[in-house]
């Protein structure tokens, strides 16, 4: 923990919400310090001007607000799915993912402008404490982190809201009443939780669905799509080259038009504890399917597997805030290893809140039509098995022989 006297100024992580503006004045009332903050558009889908206009009547000199949707989808989204990455099965790592860009920023930007510390608003709950810091730490490990939550007596929203009046700061009407859930968003999804989520017996209302439609009322007909891929990564729609963020956009609005991508998971958080969250990933939903689609033609069987082996491991270090380690990098250069033909295209059927693949080409295919078939063939001796067979069962056969006595 930065101890008040050493520091002069701090990089804040910032939204212009009602948590991270009292974060923003209590940095500068108790710890008497200049405060500059950094505001990131990394899709969530809100204005971001207010957060300027908020800094600056704040009295912050310094406001970076910075659009890094390409980075965010080019450097960190699609390397994960190059992957397949899925924590506990399930979960698309949507917020996970977004942290280590946030943390390399502000540690940027604290070294840009002569800061000593970074702060953050994530809970002492929470996964994203650790995340935050555990990313800073690997690229810097002697800069200062505060994290106010940890600090501070203001445990409750009442108390933050009497905070806020009594140091002059605006709070918007609607953040006056008690907000029925917390939202987490970026390009690739949206998470919700608490309040009425934390009963995880109870079925979570229409209205926490933000980025799908209710797959009962997606259209009647389904939707045939194409995403091109090249050497691992989706590059077109339906034959149209789209840079990174601008293709997740379009299969997000594809997804969110048939009601793909919609989770209700309880999973298990790094600090110990369970949570339940509700997850909407259209657009990933819709590209990890594709990305399978492509691997199943183009990688090797020993490959593949090799992937699937590890992908649990790989998903694990991104959850618990592990991306710039070495050991997700070194996982990382074997992913991408395998990668190298995986070029080609996928189709898929878009309908009712699912995305399922119908039919996949690519140039370096090793699918064989010939080995396949059913009909007579000249390349594969049906004999040849029997010895295949006969080898493997050795080991069986001598253990049974010992069993049978």
């Amino acid at each position: 923990m930065a101890r008040h006297k050493d520091v002069k100024k701090v990089v804040l992580a910032y939204s212009g919400g009602l948590d991270t503006s009292v974060i923003l004045k209590w940095l500068q009332v108790e710890y008497g310090c200049e405060v500059v903050t950094f505001t990131a558009d990394l899709g969530q889908g809100e204005e971001l001007e207010p957060a300027r206009r908020k800094a600056e009547r704040a009295g912050v000199k310094e406001i970076y607000i910075e659009d890094v949707r390409e980075e965010f989808v080019r450097d960190f989204v699609f390397p994960m799915f190059r992957a397949n990455a899925v924590y506990e099965g399930l979960y698309l790592l949507g917020t996970s993912i977004a942290r280590p860009l946030i943390a390399k920023r502000l540690v940027e930007i604290a070294k840009e402008t002569g800061a000593d510390a970074i702060a953050h608003g994530a809970t002492g709950k929470g996964n994203d404490q650790v995340r935050f810091e555990l990313n800073a730490y690997a690229l810097n490990p002697d800069i200062k982190i505060i994290a106010p939550w940890r600090e501070w007596d203001l445990t409750s929203r009442n108390k933050l809201i009497a905070w806020a009046e009594q140091h002059q700061i605006e709070i918007a009407k609607d953040k006056r009443g008690e907000a029925p859930f917390s939202v987490d968003a970026n390009l690739l999804h949206t998470s919700s939780e608490g309040k009425v989520l934390e009963d995880p017996a109870e079925e979570a209302p229409d209205y926490v669905f933000q980025r799908t439609v209710d797959p009962v009322d997606a259209p009647n007909e389904p939707e045939v799509i194409e995403i091109g891929f090249e050497k691992g990564d989706a590059v077109s729609i339906n034959g149209e080259k789209l840079s990174p963020a601008t293709l997740l956009t379009k299969l997000n609005e594809l997804g969110r038009k048939h009601g793909v991508g919609r989770l209700d998971l309880v999973e298990n958080r790094f600090v110990g504890m369970k949570s339940r969250g509700i997850y909407e990933t259209p657009g990933g939903t819709i590209l990890l399917a594709a990305h399978r689609g492509i691997e199943q033609i183009t990688l090797d069987r020993g490959a593949a597997h090799l992937k699937d082996e590890l992908m649990p491991r790989y998903a694990e270090m991104i959850y618990n805030g592990f991306w710039f380690a070495p050991e997700r990098e070194m996982l990382q250069a074997l992913i991408d290893k395998s990668q190298e033909f995986v070029t080609g295209a996928v189709r898929l059927r878009l309908y009712k809140g699912s995305a399922n693949v119908i039919g996949r080409s690519s140039p370096y295919s090793l699918y064989s039509m010939a080995h396949v078939t059913f009909e007579e063939d000249a390349v594969y001796d049906q004999k040849d098995a029997a010895g295949f067979i006969k080898l493997n069962a050795l080991r069986l056969r001598l253990l049974a022989r010992r069993t049978k006595g």
